[in-house]
């Protein structure tokens, strides 16, 4: 695919990441809404994640973090977000570009979306360092995400737009 101009597989992800931004950024002017929470898990390596390093030594590869009842200062831009969340009482900045995030989840409403890794050739690689907002997932081995609790819930994944 590297040779077709109409990538849509980029175009999705970077419209899925939209919808993480604009629930992010309402729960950020507003709070969240009756029951909402979030479950959010991100590439902890990923280019742009800040996070203290004794989390990043406990959490080498990826960390999931929950927005629900505890957090403060959720900061929503473009390209990512800052939160302030408590580890063992203590609290911390944490600063994640969505590009970073692997599982975005809202269990009170069974609605999840999972970001699944792109493997490309080095001219799409260099390709994807230049954009905006860089397609940097991983698959979901390894790292864990919310149970859907009665099998209805709504997952989205890329895959069906992917050349394999």
């Amino acid at each position: 695919m590297p040779d077709d101009p109409l990538r849509y597989d980029r175009m999705v992800e970077r419209a899925l990441r939209g919808v993480v931004h604009d629930a992010l950024l309402m729960v950020g002017q507003q709070g969240l809404p009756a029951d909402h929470h979030f479950y959010i898990t991100f590439a902890t390596k990923h280019p742009g994640v800040q996070i203290p390093r004794y989390l990043h030594d406990q959490y080498p590869d990826d960390m999931t973090i929950v927005l629900q009842y505890q957090f403060y200062g959720l900061d929503v831009e473009a390209e990512r977000f800052a939160v302030t969340l408590s580890f063992g009482g203590k609290h911390e900045r944490l600063v994640v570009p969505f590009a970073a995030i692997t599982t975005f989840a809202d269990p009170s409403v069974n609605f999840a979306l999972q970001f699944q890794t792109i493997v490309e050739d080095e001219d799409e690689d260099q390709l994807a360092e230049e954009e905006l907002t860089p397609l940097t997932t991983r698959d979901d081995t390894g790292h864990r995400e919310p149970a859907d609790q009665d099998g209805d819930g709504n997952v989205v994944t890329l895959d069906s737009f992917r050349k394999k």
